[in-house]
């Protein structure tokens, strides 16, 4: 008993050392966001800030139309992309998954094929831009990742373990097809997976910015995470130029280039953080949910 609690306290404070090493990072994000950039020269990044001020924010914002256009699009193409893309999965994953659909191997191994082997960037680009004609339009960050091979064979091995074949089985027995199967049997038993699949794909509608980097001309369409890695490219063009440095160092220039990056990366990251936990009850949930009862 002596022994049991001693463990339990060993691994509380080992849990306890683990999340602070993960909030250090965020923390210390905020902090210098929150410095003013000369106190960031003088003093260097600290876990508090050496001299508080908005003016990071200030200067990211100034623009709030491009900003706010931005957070649009990528709203937009997080919620769409991502609802679309567990649909398109699921419902590739589902017919693999069971056993008597007969071409389950041949299209399993075509699958496979394409984790190992892809047409190369030219190709892709050549096919996006001058046979689907997508190239300036929202839907060119969303239609190409929709679809994820190892994200098939993911789900489709949690549909294989995860839901028992009694309930497809009863399913038919009341004359059900398989799209309602799937959908009012195999899916809220699939709530986990499924959850598992979104939240990274809404990561990668998030984080996205190689798309608009080859696709996106029009301004209107920058995503997030595009529009903040051209505000970074900006701030380090500023810090290249011997003119500007001389002026900082004098200064004789209030633009906060080192508070920018770090609240570039707050503001990225912020609302990501807020929408993670709604994803966590689904995986509590997969705990219980599943059993069939005799």
């Amino acid at each position: 008993m002596i022994a049991g609690k001693k463990l339990n306290i060993l691994l509380h404070i080992l849990f306890v050392l683990l999340a602070v090493c993960c909030l250090f990072p965020i923390v210390l994000t905020l902090s210098i966001s929150l410095s003013s950039n000369r106190s960031i020269i003088e003093n260097g990044y600290s876990i508090l800030p050496g001299e508080f001020s908005f003016e990071s924010y200030k200067y990211i914002f100034s623009d709030s139309t491009r900003i706010i256009r931005a957070y649009g699009v990528t709203v937009f193409n997080a919620v769409v992309g991502t609802f679309l893309s567990v649909l398109v999965i699921a419902h590739v994953a589902y017919p693999l998954s069971r056993s008597d659909f007969k071409l389950r191997k041949p299209i399993t191994y075509y699958i496979l094929f394409t984790m190992l082997f892809s047409g190369g960037q030219v190709a892709v680009y050549m096919v996006t831009t001058t046979v689907y004609h997508l190239q300036n339009t929202i839907w060119v960050m969303i239609l190409p990742l929709l679809m994820s091979p190892w994200y098939v064979v993911v789900l489709r091995t949690f549909f294989k373990t995860g839901v028992p074949t009694a309930i497809i089985e009863s399913g038919k027995l009341d004359g059900a097809g398989e799209l309602r199967i799937l959908w009012q049997l195999v899916f809220p038993i699939a709530l986990p997976g499924l959850a598992t699949i979104a939240l990274f794909q809404v990561l990668l509608f998030w984080n996205d910015w190689n798309q608009p980097l080859l696709y996106i001309v029009e301004p209107k369409l920058y995503n997030l995470q595009f529009l903040l890695q051209q505000m970074m490219q900006n701030i380090q063009q500023l810090n290249e130029n011997p003119e500007f440095a001389r002026q900082a160092a004098a200064g004789m220039t209030e633009i906060p280039t080192e508070g920018a990056r770090m609240a570039l990366c707050f503001v990225a990251m912020g609302p990501i953080l807020i929408a993670y936990p709604f994803f966590q009850k689904y995986f509590i949930r997969g705990l219980t949910v599943g059993s069939v009862k005799e």
